[in-house]
């Protein structure tokens, strides 16, 4: 009987290795993927909540410009500090960090109506997901086999997107009318604190992690910015991969307000909404893969995503502008909207292409870019909503999508050498 279940077992962890889920990792996909549920609920509603409070819009971009700043700080080192420290000490820490300032952010912050402690705790929060996330990424890419590292680099993206916006969303749509929103920030962190337990208890390997060499990390890390002045269109990637995801980190500074506050939408449609259309961005991850390879990488950016976006985009704020609170015209103009983000997915193997000799500081600046999005986009609705107000905006990040077309078409003669899969990285996921 023993032998059997022993053989069951070998034959699903088989399954799981010939999809690139090593036995030792398998924990830690559940653990990215509950990890992310918790630091995506707040997405979709937690500018509308805090401007209930009292907290005007420029007080709320603020505070998430500052996160994304933090954010983008932190993709940049989390490489570095789990080759350093190893990747579970790195996950581990990015967890006690997400845990403990989003207590003070909640209790202290929001809680007593404090704008200074809520701008501290929120923004040191934003070390704590980039170093599980991207630390248990490095682990992956540590101590998965060459011949399946593809597909086990794809399935962490898939649970990382799907936890940070898909669940994530449907939960707090489902879960916010019946407990209310402050409930609902508290309940994030059960999902974190799972994640984190999951990391701690189930997932290691036999390999020592270092724990000298972080200065030595550090100083190769900072050099690897130079990729930019050897190989210049490695820079432009990076532009296209902060366009990619700008609107996605604008829009819950004033979106959520304008369609719900504006056009009608309850909170818990618009949670749907938002949900729908990140979903849409998972299934698109896949197919923009297999787009690229078929029409060419270059040519799925270009047009599939850059104009892609630009139409949507607009089609975010039209749509509800003639239709109203029309809940399934929303849903369509979302799911494009997510199709056409997951279209960038081609840049994960555009970019390293370009500097063949750099490939691994060429996927930084891709890392780095990913986290500038998270600050830029937020700055941009800070700075220009007020003048332009929603339509403005949109017709600004449209034209922003605009010109990362221009840019994408000048990586065509260098990416063009080959068409490698480019299923290794998410649209959204990376940010």
């Amino acid at each position: 009987m023993t032998a059997e279940v022993d053989r069951r077992e070998a034959g699903f962890a088989g399954l799981l290795a010939r999809q690139g889920i090593v036995r030792p990792l398998a924990w830690g996909y559940l653990g990215v993927l509950l990890f992310m549920v918790g630091d995506g609920i707040e997405l979709g509603f937690l500018g509308p909540y805090l401007e209930s409070l009292g907290f005007d819009t420029a007080d709320v971009a603020t505070l998430v410009s500052a996160y994304g700043i933090v954010v983008a700080v932190a993709a940049w080192l989390a490489g570095a500090l789990a080759e350093a420290w190893g990747p579970r000490r790195v996950m581990l820490l990015g967890f006690g960090i997400w845990a403990v300032f989003e207590v003070v952010f909640l209790a202290l912050g929001v809680g007593a109506g404090n704008y200074e402690i809520m701008l501290v705790s929120y923004g040191v929060r934003g070390l704590g997901y980039p170093l599980f996330s991207y630390g248990f990424l490095v682990w992956v890419t540590m101590d998965t086999p060459k011949a399946v590292i593809g597909r086990a680099v794809g399935w962490y993206w898939f649970a990382s997107t799907a936890g940070l916006g898909v669940v994530s969303s449907y939960f707090a749509g489902a879960v916010i009318p019946v407990v209310g929103s402050l409930a609902t920030l508290w309940l994030s962190l059960a999902f974190v604190v799972a994640g984190g337990l999951i990391v701690l208890f189930g997932v290691r390997t036999a390999k020592a992690a270092r724990v000298a060499g972080a200065s030595s990390n550090l100083k190769l890390l900072v050099r690897g910015l130079t990729v930019v002045r050897t190989y210049p269109k490695v820079g432009i990637g990076g532009i296209v991969r902060i366009i990619n995801t700008l609107c996605f980190y604008a829009y819950p500074v004033f979106l959520a307000s304008h369609m719900v506050n504006d056009i009608g939408f309850s909170l818990s449609q618009w949670q749907t909404i938002w949900g729908t259309m990140l979903l849409a961005n998972v299934i698109g991850n896949l197919l923009a893969g297999y787009l690229g390879d078929k029409l060419g990488q270059v040519n799925v950016v270009a047009w599939f995503g850059g104009v892609g976006c630009v139409l949507s985009v607009l089609a975010m704020y039209y749509v509800p502008a003639f239709f109203g609170a029309n809940f399934a015209a929303a849903m369509v103009a979302g799911i494009a909207l997510g199709l056409a983000m997951a279209a960038y997915v081609p840049l994960s193997a555009i970019v390293p292409l370009l500097a063949p000799e750099r490939k691994a500081a060429a996927v930084a600046i891709l890392n780095l870019g990913a986290g500038l999005s998270n600050a830029a986009g937020p700055a941009l609705a800070r700075v220009f909503l007020g003048p332009l107000g929603v339509a403005g905006m949109s017709w600004l990040l449209a034209a922003i999508y605009a010109v990362g077309v221009l840019l994408t078409l000048m990586l065509r003669d260098s990416s063009s050498r080959g068409r490698t899969g480019a299923r290794a990285g998410s649209a959204i996921a990376t940010g």
